[in-house]
């Protein structure tokens, strides 16, 4: 009889840090690979940020905070919502969680019952289906259309919800997409959900600030003021600020569901770090020009890699509206076979043989709930984006040939 539980059982590992963890192997390993399946800035943390962590150090800060997160970061929160977005909230509707994925976490298995549906559009962030299993809950995954820019219309979303629906996940701008949500698509959105009382939004908008002009960034509760009392919106400093090692994220909400946050993290991790609280709390307080020459950068990198898949043959690709992935469409290179004999039917297939053959290290659509893509994330030097595209090329003229 096995040791380990059932629950543990039914879920799969992160395909996302298995394979950026495989790719950093083969390069300790002295091999040619260029990764690009790991969703991290390659800009070093601001350094105004960074001397605040210092301070903290200096002064001592080292020790246990308040489960919910010191005051300094819940207030720098708090006045970041009502400037952004001219949202309202008071402290005890604000936790600091051990990155956005525990915000997440500690949500789901706060408010889950066995049995309770979440439903998920498909392209999806990883580890959304999977803590939702953790916490007994259901994941019902709606595939979207590229050609509806990968988002979930008013149609899909009234037709998945039932009696169990306990939540919908929108996450805007996407993982692994990029795709965003517009004002007007969320409008429409919150219409179905305004008619359907018992469902709540997750919002995840840790993409927030890394949005490509003309497009605008708005969350579901700045347009339909009536869902805030059963939205929690859950985000973090990993992404905008370059913080993906110091571990903050948060969630707002309504008071019982993050005081019942606060109670699971309590019994868990405890508080996020003392110091990287301090140092997050600078970051959303401070100057916010730091993101700006990012996401330019960013922007760059995106359209170079854009018009690179669409002259390649067997590929096409849309330009996301927001944070720093693509998910170009590989159905051209399906149904193929390797010069070395071996058949490409899928994703999965397909980016094991860029790997092998060329060493570049992109995430099969198929870990994100929809084939046949791949997602490759360009948060990278614009030197291996060149080189990466020059060899993917190589592969997808192999293949068509």
């Amino acid at each position: 009889m096995s040791l380990l539980s059932q629950r543990i059982q039914n879920v799969k590992p992160s395909p996302t840090l298995m394979i950026a963890a495989k790719a950093k192997a083969l390069q300790a390993e002295g091999k040619d690979v260029i990764g690009l399946g790991s969703g991290e800035p390659d800009f070093d943390t601001p350094a105004h940020i960074k001397k605040a962590a210092i301070l903290a150090l200096r002064e001592g800060f080292t020790k246990y905070t308040a489960v919910e997160g010191i005051g300094e970061l819940r207030q720098a929160i708090i006045r970041r919502y009502a400037k952004d977005h001219g949202l309202t909230f008071t402290p005890d509707q604000v936790v600091v969680t051990v990155g956005g994925k525990q915000a997440f976490y500690n949500l789901a298995q706060a408010t889950l019952n066995p049995g309770d549906e979440v439903i998920i559009p498909a392209p999806y962030w990883v580890s959304y289906p999977d803590m939702v299993l953790l916490a007994d809950g259901k994941p019902v995954i709606v595939a979207t259309a590229e050609a509806n820019g990968f988002k979930i219309t008013p149609e899909e979303l009234e037709a998945a919800i039932t009696p169990k629906t306990r939540f919908l996940v929108i996450n805007s701008p996407s993982n692994p997409t990029g795709s965003a949500y517009t004002a007007e698509e969320l409008t429409k959105l919150a219409g179905v959900l305004e008619r359907h009382p018992h469902v709540w939004v997750i919002s995840d908008d840790i993409y927030e600030k890394i949005v490509y002009k003309p497009f605008e960034f708005v969350t579901i509760t700045a347009v339909a003021p009536a869902l805030q009392d059963r939205t929690v919106i859950v985000s973090g400093v990993s992404k905008a600020y370059s913080m993906t090692g110091w571990r903050i994220g948060y969630a707002v909400g309504p008071k019982e569901v993050i005081k019942a946050m606060v109670k699971m993290q309590s019994q868990s991790t405890s508080n996020a770090v003392s110091i990287a609280q301090r140092a997050a709390a600078v970051a959303l307080a401070g100057p916010q020009k730091c993101i700006k020459p990012m996401v330019k950068a960013f922007r760059e990198r995106r359209d170079f890699c854009v018009d690179a898949f669409n002259a390649m043959p067997g590929v096409t690709c849309r330009t996301p509206e927001g944070a720093f992935y693509l998910f170009p469409n590989v159905a051209g290179l399906m149904n193929t076979t390797t010069p070395e004999g071996k058949p490409i039917r899928d994703s999965l297939e397909l980016s094991a043989y860029l790997l092998e053959a060329v060493g570049v290290a992109v995430v099969p659509g198929s870990a994100f709930g929809l084939d046949p893509y791949f997602r490759i994330s360009f948060a990278t030097s614009m030197t291996d984006l060149e080189q990466a595209m020059v060899r993917i090329r190589k592969v997808a003229e192999v293949l068509t040939k």
